[in-house]
């Protein structure tokens, strides 16, 4: 990519992430527990990706739904990328206010399909956040983005498939550094635009419609908690029929194959070493949650 270019692709990122509000909000679940309670607690950083349609409050209702006791948090900022937040004393101050289990990083919605702004924006801010998310006993998980409906022309990409393709790469190429898990939500995306579905995209073609976040939602649930989301009773304001389709999806893109996405690694704090719920990989150098989480350091 020409620098004349690259000036030009950062330009129309920073034009989108230019406005937004701040989105700090929390869920409480676990109270003042201790974290072998039976209660996981996830913080999700993001922006409108994450707070259109409240993905965290979406998750726990889903959790709860499923037996499970969770606590969420939230820092969002409408467009915010990476950069932005490891640079935020808010997004700083949410990291260390309580024992996080899990931290869902989830990056501006371009910046993954642009090699030159992985490299230069996303890839050090994530190693960043993910050194302060180590250091505090946490595990991050990689929120894997869905690509707009129409690609980015604008940048060699022609069409949804194309975007959702470099999408893909940007993500897994930072979490296999990271020893992290991906909730591969664009990836189930995918899969369900190949059958009847509900909207996945609001009219702008880029934001999530409840069915969206959703399918999103399933995906954190069966990455989290390894088990499949099909037949809970939490539907959102969805169907009972779009709902099944949606769990369907979710269930199969992690459940799968969970070691391509490091999902394995992850024991929540409900875990009880039931056969019904595997055991993580122990093989994947990665720490259980609610153990010392660690894994190489940068140098």
């Amino acid at each position: 990519m020409t620098r004349t270019k690259a000036i030009a692709v950062i330009a129309a990122v920073l034009g989108l992430v230019a406005i937004g509000a701040l989105v700090i909000r929390g869920q409480q679940g676990c109270g003042n527990e201790t974290e072998a309670s039976g209660c996981t607690r996830v913080l999700f950083i993001g922006n409108s990706y994450t707070y259109v349609n409240d993905l965290p409050a979406m998750f726990a209702q889903l959790a709860q739904s499923g037996g499970h006791r969770v606590e969420t948090g939230m820092v969002a900022v409408g467009g915010s990328t990476l950069g932005e937040h490891a640079a935020s004393a808010a997004t700083a101050a949410k990291l260390t206010s309580a024992r996080w289990d899990l931290v869902v990083l989830q990056e501006q919605s371009q910046i993954p399909s642009v090699d030159q702004l992985r490299q230069s924006e996303m890839y050090p801010a994530a190693r960043r956040l993910a050194d302060t998310i180590y250091r505090h006993g946490g595990r991050p998980i990689f929120f894997l983005t869905w690509a707009h409906r129409d690609g980015w022309p604008e940048n060699g990409l022609p069409d949804y498939a194309s975007m959702q393709s470099a999408i893909d790469q940007g993500y897994l190429t930072i979490a296999a550094e990271e020893q992290a898990a991906v909730a591969p939500v664009g990836v189930a995306w995918a899969s369900v635009l190949s059958q009847s579905h509900p909207a996945l995209w609001q009219d702008d073609g880029s934001h999530p419609t409840t069915a969206g976040t959703y399918l999103a939602a399933c995906v954190f649930y069966a990455t989290v908690f390894h088990q499949s989301p099909r037949g809970l009773a939490y539907h959102a304001d969805l169907s009972a029929a779009d709902a099944a389709i949606l769990q369907t999806v979710a269930a199969d893109t992690v459940l799968d194959d969970p070691g391509k996405w490091g999902s394995a690694a992850l024991r929540p704090a409900s875990w009880t070493g039931d056969a019904s719920q595997p055991a993580p990989d122990s093989t994947r150098g990665s720490s259980p949650i609610g153990q010392s989480a660690s894994r190489r350091t940068h140098t």
